[in-house]
């Protein structure tokens, strides 16, 4: 297992510093506080943990079928019309029967069936694993996306402002007559486009921030930069060997496939004999009304009691096909449970590899940017130098601005990407779970728990429910988000 990366305070640090924001660990929210909260809250992850109990259920359901049973039924009975030909009187009686029943063979059933229950819960595990991945995938989604929002606003406001002098200047310099009036309504043009481009970025932040809402059950507040992300396989090959031991998805298919052979195994059973031992203990009581019609000074007994113990075999001759139907039916379900085991697996390596590949192109994405941002700063400056000697127009001031400031957005862009996509391939390795992050703010939730509890369950009169995992927030009376950002 590698190294809990959320807690890692050293290591490459070309994404930490990505995202325009100089606010410290100590004033700020840090990934590992939205992470904690998604854990603690997220109604997906909090069903998957339900399902995953509801799993754990089934292992004591399928061995009840080979457990002893008992029970007591007991009646009162009232004789409104007899026999006139009995030679007995018996106005009212009372009785009560026990018994009890021994499964001692049933075909290997129970036995399969336990089986097949105790792999679900594997697989069932392994189905929260991945819960817990693609929720822990959204959360550093949103988080990088209102941090990149943030950044682009600001970037945008910049410029609105940047522009808003420059349309001063250029208006005060026509006044005079050193520039013409399509100079001024060129950058009344750009400015114009600018403030629509604002609008567009801060109705983008607004949409960001009301996914982080959803995704980690509380508003924003100032976003730390994320840490860097250590344990990056140096190839594709490396991620999908990785993969192909770790991924959740991978391992719940394979276990599921496993399940679905000793439901196979269950239906087949279905034609072989079963053995039960039967006790029955029977009481009567006559309520002292018993008695032989005519004068017959014979005593009659007031009450009784019996027992007697049976083994029952019972041999299937003929069961209108059923067990055939039963065998054909779980043989193709088992049959799909490996299809879909295949089925995964491709999917596996095709995202892992693609996961890989973006990674690797986001990164190098990182660098063009970087050195479209620097040769847009440069040009600039040229362009303006040049317009004060006359070699330049404010056309092409107006140009220049605009290239830097895209340049500047697609960088911003470009480092989200890159960590986003760094994410999601240690997502699709399987190294994205709570337990490889150290998600040390609260207790982490331990399937065991319901799982043991689930086992050691003999009693009828069980079923209180294992408190722990979290509980599910709701955002409704979260305040509505704006596109302002902190520093306005």
């Amino acid at each position: 297992m590698g190294r809990k990366f959320l807690l890692a305070a050293s290591g490459p640090a070309f994404l930490t510093g990505a995202f325009l924001s100089g606010s410290t660990a100590a004033q700020a929210e840090s990934l590992r506080d939205a992470l904690v909260s998604a854990y603690g809250s997220n109604p997906t992850l909090m069903s998957a943990r339900e399902q995953l109990r509801a799993l754990d259920a089934g292992v004591p359901l399928a061995r009840a079928d080979g457990l002893p049973s008992l029970s007591a039924t007991a009646s009162e009975t009232e004789y409104v019309r007899q026999n006139p030909a009995s030679t007995t009187n018996l106005p009212r009686m009372v009785s009560a029967t026990g018994t009890l029943t021994i499964p001692l063979y049933n075909g290997g059933a129970v036995r399969n069936a336990l089986n097949a229950a105790n792999t679900r819960v594997i697989a069932g595990r392994g189905d929260l694993a991945a819960a817990e991945s693609n929720v822990f995938t959204q959360a550093v989604t949103a988080y990088l996306d209102v941090i990149r929002t943030e950044a682009t606003v600001k970037l945008n406001r910049n410029q609105v402002q940047a522009l808003e002098v420059n349309l001063k200047a250029t208006s005060d310099r026509f006044k005079i007559g050193d520039v013409t009036r399509t100079d001024v309504a060129q950058s009344q043009s750009r400015l114009a486009l600018a403030v629509g481009t604002l609008r567009n970025a801060e109705a983008s932040l607004v949409q960001a921030r009301e996914t982080y809402i959803q995704v980690i059950g509380a508003a924003p507040g100032k976003l730390d930069a994320p840490p860097p992300l250590p344990n990056l396989p140096a190839t594709a090959e490396e991620a999908l060997d990785y993969a192909l031991d770790h991924n959740p998805d991978l391992q719940a298919a394979r276990e599921r496939s496993k399940a679905a052979g000793y439901d196979t195994d269950v239906a087949g059973a279905s034609r072989l004999p079963r053995l039960s031992m039967v006790a029955n203990a029977n009481y009567v009581d006559y309520l002292d009304q018993l008695a032989l019609r005519g004068n017959f000074p014979v005593p009659i007994a007031q009450r009784a009691t019996t027992a007697d113990v049976s083994l029952r075999l019972t041999v299937p001759l003929y069961q209108g096909g059923r067990p055939s139907a039963q065998i054909k039916q779980a043989q193709a379900r088992e049959g799909q449970a490996m299809d879909t085991q295949i089925a995964t697996e491709r999917q596996v390596v095709a995202n892992v590899r693609a996961a890989f590949s973006n990674y690797r192109a986001a990164n190098e994405v990182i660098t063009a940017t970087q050195t479209a941002v620097d040769a847009a700063e440069l040009s600039l400056r040229g362009v303006r130098a040049e317009n004060g000697v006359g070699n330049r127009t404010i056309l092409d001031i107006l140009n220049a601005e605009q290239e830097l400031i895209n340049a500047q957005v697609q960088l911003v862009t470009a480092r989200r990407n890159a960590y986003v996509a760094g994410f999601t391939l240690l997502s699709t390795m399987g190294r994205a779970q709570a337990k490889d992050m150290g998600l040390d703010g609260g207790t982490l939730y331990d399937p065991d728990q319901h799982y043991r509890s689930a086992r050691r369950e003999y009693t009828d009169w069980g079923g209180d429910k294992i408190q722990g995992g979290g509980k599910p927030k709701r955002t409704i009376d979260t305040p509505a988000q704006n596109g302002t950002t902190r520093d306005q």
